[in-house]
């Protein structure tokens, strides 16, 4: 281990990773954060919040904000400590062994696959208005519009083979620009058209700031997309093991870019419900914007659900802003594309290293990119471009399926305090037992707000994940690959997720649209949910704590990774290639 020396700005730190290059400064990896915050979630988000929360969905944007500050403070510390690629599937290895690590790695790479699917969709989505030949009427692609499609995906392949400094220039440029576009169009609604009287409307829906009540506040969260905006932070933990200061540009980077676009999200919010004509929502009210026949329509006849902040202003007259929010419906998604091949990548790399994936997605090449990694996201990514709902239904998925992922990195603070009781904290977060409980509990409240008809799909792909572990095992019998399962310490995990599932099948949050009422057994309401996670948490992070590694095995499992920690090297023998 080195520490930073006068003059240094790069650092080795306990759990560093050697063979990655460390090319990412401070705006560089703040801004792969909030590059992929701002993807095409902030195009969409603030009319389906509305939709289903009204004035409300504010309440819902900061109560999303604080929800993500929490656990973005609680891998604060983990990311100085281990910086390491990948982070969120290496943490649970080095707390609870080789089934937490796995259970956590393979539902965070199955959301992160489909984020960059589910970007390039929505740009072809958005060209198809000047492009009739990439899209069908039912949005699936056309055989030319696939081709374009894998294209696209390939040249996120490309860029990100070519390392992280590529990379973070191409996207420093981007992230400006989304910056710029979104501070635009706040300031631009507000100065043009503002109804105050708006966020107290008589509507059909019901009158004044919550026509909805506080549980339609709430299911916005996950539902609208609200939660899916802030997934992108996690870049200040999946490219931790590739920025040369982590003690100062890893909390900054998970803290503040969660603050910076949380900010800019509910001033968005805001003036895009002021700026709506009051006439239509006295007329349809809130549930009415979008849908198949939508009230707010622009004078072209451009739908609302298309591209709800166009659209208004096309209304407001200001057609010069429209295009250039046209144009940036093809801008931020591609940026955010471009980001999570990336992040995918790394993924597969942590489970590579772990020993939970075959060994060739742990090699690097020559400018420290997973290049095995990146053609896995490739391949897979384009699998998803098979036809699926539409991109608020697969933000259910993909968000609920990332959040879940987050849940074991909070718990993982609290145990590494008795596992690591000297090892250097670089970092230390004061609260932590306050901060992470808290963090877990909203964890769990997003994905229970979600609704059944997400939690049970999720818990069919973490199915799923079991099934090729256990073919992994299986297959690699004889080459003594794979890692000991460690059950007895990841046992745990499987009542969380069994504990998930049972209190969304007994709440009242059905996550269908239509339903909001409609839980499989409607057993509680939303005080009842709220307690039932709050016992949910209690039981998890007792049983986490029990199952915990004993200290001398969190070592050596550090310590057979650190002798690995070669330029080049080859993570199943130990030796340089």
């Amino acid at each position: 281990m080195t520490h930073e020396g006068p003059g240094s700005t790069t650092v080795k730190v306990a759990g560093d990773d050697a063979r990655l290059k460390k090319d990412l400064g401070t705006i560089s990896l703040l801004f792969a954060a909030i590059g992929s915050i701002i993807g095409s979630g902030w195009l969409f988000s603030s009319l389906h919040a509305s939709e289903q929360a009204g004035p409300a969905a504010i309440v819902s944007w900061i109560t999303g904000t604080v929800m993500f500050l929490l656990i973005g403070m609680s891998y604060a510390e983990l990311g100085v400590m281990f910086p390491r690629s990948g982070g969120v599937a290496r943490y649970p290895h080095y707390a609870w062994g080789s089934f937490a690590s796995y259970s956590m790695g393979w539902v965070t790479w199955l959301a992160c696959a489909a984020v960059a699917s589910v970007e390039v969709s929505a740009v072809l989505t958005y060209a198809t208005s000047y492009l009739p030949w990439l899209m069908n009427a039912n949005a699936t692609l056309k055989p030319a519009g696939l081709v374009i499609a894998i294209a696209l995906m390939a040249v996120f392949v490309l860029v990100n083979y070519f390392g992280v400094r590529w990379f973070s220039r191409i996207n420093n440029v981007l992230v400006w620009w989304k910056l710029g576009m979104i501070v635009l169009v706040i300031v631009a609604f507000i100065a043009v058209s503002f109804h105050t009287q708006n966020f107290t409307v008589h509507t059909p829906q019901g009158s004044g700031f919550h026509p909805f009540g506080w549980k339609g506040a709430f299911e916005a969260i996950p539902a609208a997309g609200i939660a899916f905006s802030f997934l992108g932070f996690r870049q200040g933990i999946e490219l931790a093991g590739e920025t040369n200061n982590p003690k100062r540009n890893v909390p900054l980077t998970l803290i503040g870019s969660v603050l910076i676009c949380g900010i800019l999200y509910i001033l968005l919010q805001v003036a895009f419900i002021g700026a709506i004509p009051t006439h239509l929502l006295t007329d349809g009210g809130w549930a009415a914007l979008g849908g198949e026949h939508p009230t707010l329509t622009a004078s072209g006849g451009a739908s609302a659900t298309f591209s709800p902040l166009a659209v208004v202003a096309s209304i407001l007259g200001l057609g010069w802003l429209a295009g250039l929010l046209y144009a940036d419906a093809i801008i931020s998604p591609g940026d955010t594309g471009l980001i999570y091949t990336s992040v995918t990548a790394r993924m597969s790399y942590a489970m590579g290293r772990n020993r939970n994936a075959p060994a060739v997605f742990a090699k690097v090449n020559d400018r420290g990119a997973p290049w095995p990694s990146l053609i896995l996201a490739w391949v897979v990514g384009c699998i998803f471009f098979l036809p699926f709902p539409s991109w608020q239904s697969l933000v259910g998925i993909v968000t609920s399926l990332t959040v879940l992922s987050f849940g074991s990195g909070t718990i993982a603070l609290l145990t590494f305090r008795k596992q690591l009781p000297n090892q250097e904290r670089r970092f230390v977060l004061k609260g932590a037992w306050i901060i992470a409980p808290l963090a877990l509990l909203s964890a769990n409240l997003i994905m229970y707000w979600a609704g059944w008809d997400q939690v049970w799909k999720m818990m069919i792909a973490v199915a799923i994940g079991y099934v090729f572990l256990a073919i992994f095992q299986a297959a690699d019998r004889n080459k003594k690959r794979a890692p000991k399962v460690d059950f007895k310490h990841g046992w745990w995990v499987l009542v969380w997720f069994g504990g998930i599932t049972l209190v969304s099948w007994l709440g009242s949050y059905s996550g269908v649209s239509g339903q909001a009422d409609a839980g499989e057994a409607n057993l509680y309401g939303f005080v009842g949910g709220i307690i039932a996670n709050i016992v949910l948490t209690a039981v998890v992070l007792a049983l986490a704590w029990f199952c915990m590694l004993p200290s001398q095995e969190v070592e050596r499992i550090l310590n057979e990774v650190e002798e690995d920690e070669v330029v080049g090297g080859d993570p199943s023998t130990h030796q340089p290639v």
